[in-house]
């Protein structure tokens, strides 16, 4: 298992852990996490890769070792200001090479846009956009999440790490029991009752009370210049949590100029967990397509 060391930056009041693997000196790659992950959860992924990478994986706030942002919930505005920031730390000149899982990817898919000139190649695994919104449904969701707020979000303990690995396994079946337990470790923190807690703030757990509208994503996603790998696991359920049909998924892969397309055998939603061997050696293909 490749050794990593923790680097931490001042971004935007709040301390930000960065987990990073590799040398300095090396071609650096940047790796974000999804929704309820944490940057350790790439280990399996860096660990196959063949290329000598300086990897750089931030927590994103309110995950990991990273700040909490001490607000009710969060928003994807935030963590395109904290990514801009972060990049402007580790490269702040060249573009860079990008690749995200899940939130992850979606934020790296919006930044794409937005600074696309900062983008060199953008691998996103399952980051496709959300549930487009209509105006009518403004109301009720506000009202949802005020009710939110009013009761609280929480999130469980566990008696154990192997407590929380068994979980682990029980939503995805594909882990192992060490890479369950590795996950755990990580994901988790011990408490001075001995409880094992999710290093998560439960604010997470909270819904968005502005509606996501698919078409801004989608402007966003057109004004990306950089070559794009959209890789999809072959038994996700995503896609149909997030009610995209054929022609919706078509649409959205329509936006991008460059855009290889990759499904992954034997992986469910976690790519990066299921199947890490391959899909490092798809994505350090198409990524060192930047470098030759």
């Amino acid at each position: 298992m490749k050794s990593s060391d923790s680097v931490y930056l001042a971004i935007r009041g709040l301390t930000y852990h960065c987990r990073c693997w590799g040398a300095p000196g090396q071609a650096k790659l940047f790796l974000l996490h999804g929704w309820m992950d944490v940057s350790a959860s790439f280990q399996f992924m860096v660990d196959a890769f063949r290329h000598p990478w300086h990897v750089i994986a931030p927590d994103w706030r309110g995950y990991g070792l990273s700040s909490r942002g001490g607000g009710d919930c969060y928003w994807i505005p935030d963590f395109l200001a904290d990514l801009d920031a972060i990049l402007e730390h580790f490269q702040p000149t060249e573009p860079v090479l990008l690749a995200g899982h899940s939130m992850g990817g979606n934020v790296a898919t919006m930044y794409a846009g937005i600074r696309p000139q900062r983008v060199a190649r953008l691998a996103n695994m399952e980051g496709f956009g959300l549930v487009d919104s209509r105006p009518e449904d403004a109301p009720r969701r506000y009202a949802r999440w005020l009710d939110q707020i009013r009761s609280g979000a929480r999130l469980r303990d566990y008696g154990s790490f192997e407590e929380l690995a068994e979980k682990l396994r029980a939503n995805n079946d594909r882990l192992t029991h060490e890479r369950a337990l590795f996950l755990a470790r990580h994901w988790g923190a011990a408490t001075e009752t001995g409880r094992i807690e999710l290093r998560a703030d439960p604010g997470h757990k909270l819904i968005n009370p502005v509606l996501y509208r698919l078409e801004e994503a989608k402007a966003c996603w057109r004004a990306v210049t950089a070559p794009v790998l959209w890789m999809q696991g072959e038994s996700s359920q995503n896609a149909s949590a997030l009610r995209m049909s054929v022609s919706d998924r078509d649409s959205r892969k329509a936006c991008f100029s460059s855009l290889m397309d990759r499904v992954i055998p034997a992986s469910g939603h976690a790519i990066h967990h299921d199947q890490p061997e391959l899909a490092a050696a798809i994505i350090e293909d198409f990524l060192l397509g930047a470098l030759n």
